[in-house]
């Protein structure tokens, strides 16, 4: 029985400037940084507490996907003071945080500009 997901790969153009977003800009952990192979790492980074990991990956052949829309939903207990957060250290946003009856989100770019979700939980 599936209990959860592990990780999800986020493909990128350059694994430190990968890093420097989802750490200092983001607010990301890593949790793993261990050779891979001689061209990259195998880098894990979640949020304190969380299970689910980005793995931020050099991934040959996904060029295409890089400055795209993953769909890969980020959630926050509130969207429009991270929002606020995330935009005041350098995060790129498409807007500003929608308000539905469902809840709210918003659209953020990582480093290469592929795009994600925020949402509230």
């Amino acid at each position: 029985m599936i209990k959860g997901v592990k990780f999800v790969t986020v493909p990128v153009r350059d694994q430190k400037s990968a890093i420097e977003f989802w750490t200092t800009r983001v607010g990301l952990q890593i949790v793993t940084d261990q050779p891979y192979d001689d061209r990259q790492r195998w880098i894990e980074l979640g949020a304190a507490g969380h299970p689910t990991k980005i793995v931020p990956f050099e991934l040959e052949g996904w060029d295409q996907r890089i400055g795209d829309f993953l769909n890969i939903v980020f959630y926050s207990d509130d969207v429009e003071r991270t929002y606020k957060e995330m935009s005041a250290r350098g995060v790129e946003f498409l807007g500003t945080p929608d308000k539905r009856s469902w809840g709210t989100s918003v659209v953020f770019k990582d480093q290469d500009g592929t795009k994600f979700l925020l949402s509230s939980k």
